[in-house]
Formats: structure tokens, sequence, C-alpha cells
């Protein structure tokens, strides 16, 4: 007679230690994000001069770019699993590409709300939200590019190998998050709140 439950699955593994703990950080960046829109969505319409959020244009390009991303870091994790490593080396510079023109696009937004409209950090409580908010998803994008530029370089001079897809995976992960908070963070802040 068998001692093990009937509903153990010999084929199931523990998930990797770095895949816990990148599932553990995004749980905890989860209720930061969590934190600044419920502000954000608390103080629509509390400012009573200045600038309000009908100034802001709706970054369509930005948001096209930093989603393609997820698809094309996807492209990376699976030509890194079938060993393609020039393949993989594309797609993720490519990754890093588009989260750069996010970062730029990102930029020439804030430079026109400063300089043409006057919204800064300390102009209202919109500005002060909008910033707080915008700002903490570009740090982590900004992060992000980091953790992706350490492994391409690793890439290029041949020292990462296909043994290293799962801790890819863990990256990748990371970078889906920043694009989901994004998808977020553009409802909230260019569609509801305007």
């Amino acid at each position: 007679m068998s001692t093990a439950p009937i509903y153990a699955d010999e084929n199931w593994n523990l998930p990797s230690r770095g895949m816990v703990a990148m599932i553990s950080l995004l749980i905890g960046e989860s209720a930061i994000f969590t934190i600044f829109v419920v502000a954000y969505i608390f103080y629509i319409g509390h400012s009573v001069t200045g600038p309000t959020p009908a100034i802001l244009q709706v970054p369509i390009l930005n948001t096209i770019c930093l989603l393609s991303s997820s698809i094309t870091i996807i492209l990376a994790e699976r030509a890194i699993e079938h060993g393609q490593m020039r393949r993989f080396a594309f797609f993720w510079a490519f990754t890093m590409a588009l989260g750069i023109k996010f970062l730029v696009g990102t930029g020439l937004e804030w430079r026109d709300l400063i300089y043409n409209h006057g919204l800064t950090i300390s102009t209202n409580l919109f500005g002060t939200t909008f910033y707080s908010l915008v700002g903490l998803h570009a740090t982590h994008v900004v992060i992000g590019l980091i953790m992706l530029s350490i492994v391409l370089i690793f890439t290029l001079t041949g020292h990462v190998k296909q043994q290293h897809a799962e801790r890819i995976k863990v990256l990748a992960l990371y970078w889906h998050f920043v694009d989901a908070v994004w998808v977020v963070v553009f409802t909230v802040v260019y569609i509801v709140g305007r």
C-alpha cells in the first residue's frame, strides 16, 4: 500500500529560487504601485490652481513601443531556450531599444509639460501625483534597462549560454511586470484621469 498522496504529481518541480525571489519582489512592488495609483485617483480634480489633466497628450507611440517590448523579450526567451544566441542577442537588444524609446518619449512629454504648460511636481496636486506615479514607473524602466544592458554585455562577450535560460526568464518576468504596470498607469492617468 502506497503512503504517497493520490494528488501527488511526480513530474512537478519546485520553482527556482530566482523565480520565487522575483515573484516576491514583484508582489511588494505591486503594493507600492497600488498606493501611488490610489493616491492619483483620490486627488483627481482636487487641484484648485494650475494645469489640470486635460493638458496631457495620450502617449500612444510610447505605449506601443513599451508593450511591443514584451513581445520581443518573449522572442529572446524562446531563442535562448533553443540555443540561438545571436537571435537572443538581437531580440534582447531590440527590447532595450523599445524601452529606451519609451523613456525618451517620457522625457519629451515631461519637457513639454514643464516648459509649455508650467506643470512641475510642486505646481499643484495633479503635478505631484502625476510626476510621482509616472516617475515611479519610469524609474522601474531604467532599472530594467540597466539589468538588460548587463545581460547584453555578458551575451556579447560569450558569457550567457543556453543553460542560463531560466535566469533570463526571471529577468524577463520583471520586464513583463513593468509593461503590465504601464497598462494600469496609462489607463488611470491618460484615459480615466482626463
